[in-house]
This record gives structure tokens, C-alpha cells and sequence, in this order.
């Protein structure tokens, strides 16, 4: 790959306008870093403003649903530890404080798979601007228990028929780590995906209970979201099981004609990605020993395009199959 056309590429895109609000792009192939761009622009921490920010590799940033990610691929190290339930096991069977919904049989019959893949039949509306109450997940956060919350949605569907963008989802398998491993989200995550990636600077947010945000509270250096893309491409490294990762990444439940999802993963043919409101992006490819990570600033913006430009007029053009 060409690092100076890869750099002139990305700061022609930059300079005709086609890339608003990027604020980072790290990329690495076949083992190395052969971009590495840093902005500048207005940036928030969820909804709070931070000003104009002139980033840098120390700058953290908001990844939002890459988070979702990122709390898959702790399932699975709890899963090998024996601290979480099988994909397959009865969900509300893990959380017995809720004996009137088990006694529900619709409810009764999902599985912790599907949360893992967002098939749980709930009734559940993310396509409403993150800053409205009519929003299923500032819902969530808002309630008094957000696991209840979650559980008792309304049905809507067969469980396992349809995925429906779920961050409860994300969270109902955050409070089954905590649970099973006895500790805080984020202690769990440093002491065994973070720190073995040499990830030494995060923040994970929690809400007003004190909880992690499971489903879009994590901010990461664009380095340490590379970090995990090369986790993935390494087959876990060691750090995550590499079967949990062949399952996770494997097409579950079809989303259009080009794309699947996983447990919490995107993927398609020859790439496995996740993504977050505002343009952030983490993608690998496996057959191409690829990975690109982007941090932008577009929040709850419609057609907000700024990562996909840089990975199909950027980057891919530029790679060598």
C-alpha cells in the first residue's frame, strides 16, 4: 500500500468537502501502520460539548454503538472463564429478581442469543434522534432499573425472526457479565481485553445509577480502537477465544443484501465491522490483513457518510488484493 497516496487521497477528499467533521484515521496493514490523520472540530462527550478539540493520538473519543462491539467480545472471554451462560440457555433464567416476566411464556423463550444477535422480538425505537425521550435507549437509561425496562418491552415479533438495533440488548449482556464475573464492567474490561492490548487510556461512562453504558458509553484513542480491530484480525490474540470470535463474526440473521450480523458484529464477505453515531468506524478484513479505524464528529446527522467515504474512496482503492 502506498502511504504518500494514501495520504494524498485523504486530504484531496478533505479539502473538496467530502469528509465532514473527521477528526481521526488510523489504518493498518499487513502488520503496520501506513495511515495515521488527526483534525480538528467541534466534539462532545455524549451530550456534553467539549468545544473545539484538536486531536491527537492521546485525544480519547466517543466510539457510541461501537461499544456494543466491544461488550461482545467480553462475552466471550466471560464465556470461556464459565462466568456467563451458554448462547443457548434461557435468558430470564439469569435474572430471577424478575419472577413475574418469567412467568411469562412468550418471554420465557428467549435466549441470551437473542440479545447477542438483537432478535429478541421486543418492541424497541432507535430511529428517533438520541437526544428524545422517544428514543428506546435514552428511555432505558432514564428508567429506574434498565434491565426491567428492557425485559418488559411490549413483544412485537417471534423472537429470533427479525433484529430489531437494540441497545437494551447490549445491556441485558453487560449486567450477565457483571454478574457472573463480580465485577464492574469496565474493571472487567481493563483487567482482560484492555490492558492485554496495551490499552491504557479509556473512559466508560455510566448513567445515573452508576451502571456502565453497555451500549454507547465507551471513549477510546483511535490507536486503542485499532488496537481491537487487530484483535479481530489476529483471531483474538489470544485475548478473546478464537471461537467465540468464528461464531461471533459468523452471519446470523441477514440485515440487506450485502450484510449479516453477528453476536453484536457486523459482517459480509472478507470483512467483520462495527459502527457508531457520528462516523465512527471499525473495520477489518481479513483477506486483505486490513484494518481501519475512524472517529468523527457528525452526531445524529442523517446520511452521515464520512466514514464510508473514507474506507470506499480513501483506503480500499489504495489496497493491494
Amino acid at each position: 500500500m502506498d502511504n504518500r497516496a494514501l495520504t494524498d487521497r485523504l486530504a484531496h477528499a478533505v479539502e473538496q468537502g467530502r469528509l465532514p467533521g473527521l477528526h481521526a484515521v488510523v489504518v493498518a496493514h499487513r502488520g503496520r501502520v501506513v495511515l495515521e490523520h488527526y483534525g480538528e472540530g467541534e466534539d462532545v462527550r455524549l451530550d456534553e460539548p467539549l468545544g473545539h478539540v484538536r486531536f491527537t493520538p492521546d485525544t480519547l473519543h466517543d466510539v457510541r454503538s461501537i461499544t456494543k462491539g466491544v461488550v461482545g467480545l467480553l462475552y466471550g472471554i466471560a464465556l470461556a472463564g464459565g462466568h456467563v451462560p451458554e448462547p443457548r440457555e434461557p435468558l430470564l433464567r439469569h435474572f430471577p429478581e424478575y419472577p413475574d416476566l418469567a412467568g411469562d411464556p412468550r418471554r420465557a423463550a428467549l435466549t441470551v442469543e437473542h440479545a447477542l444477535t438483537m432478535t429478541l422480538g421486543l418492541e424497541w425505537n432507535e430511529n428517533v434522534p438520541y437526544t428524545s425521550a422517544a428514543n428506546s435507549e435514552i428511555a432505558m437509561e432514564r428508567a429506574p432499573d434498565r434491565h426491567r425496562y428492557v425485559l418488559e418491552r411490549p413483544i412485537a415479533d417471534e423472537p429470533g425472526v427479525r433484529r430489531s438495533y437494540c441497545g437494551g440488548a447490549t445491556a441485558l449482556l453487560a449486567r450477565l457479565v457483571e454478574k457472573g464475573t463480580g465485577s464492574a464492567l469496565a474493571d472487567y474490561a481493563r483487567a482482560r481485553l484492555f490492558e492485554p492490548l496495551g490499552i491504557t487510556r479509556f473512559e466508560w461512562a455510566t448513567g445515573a445509577d452508576g451502571t456502565a453504558m453497555a451500549a454507547a458509553g465507551l471513549r477510546l484513542t483511535p490507536r486503542g480502537l485499532l488496537a481491537i480491530g487487530r484483535l479481530v484480525l489476529d483471531d483474538g490474540g489470544g485475548v478473546v477465544p478464537a471461537s467465540w470470535l468464528a461464531t461471533a463474526l459468523r452471519p446470523h440473521v441477514r440485515i440487506d443484501e450485502d450484510s449479516w450480523y453477528g453476536y453484536h458484529w457486523y459482517t459480509g464477505e472478507g470483512w467483520a465491522a462495527v459502527s457508531g453515531n457520528g462516523g465512527q468506524l471499525l473495520h477489518v478484513a481479513p483477506p486483505l490483513d486490513l484494518v481501519v479505524a475512524v472517529t468523527a464528529g457528525r452526531y445524529d446527522s442523517p446520511g452521515q457518510r464520512t466514514a464510508s467515504v473514507v474506507l470506499d474512496e480513501v483506503i480500499l482503492p489504495g489496497v493491494e488484493r
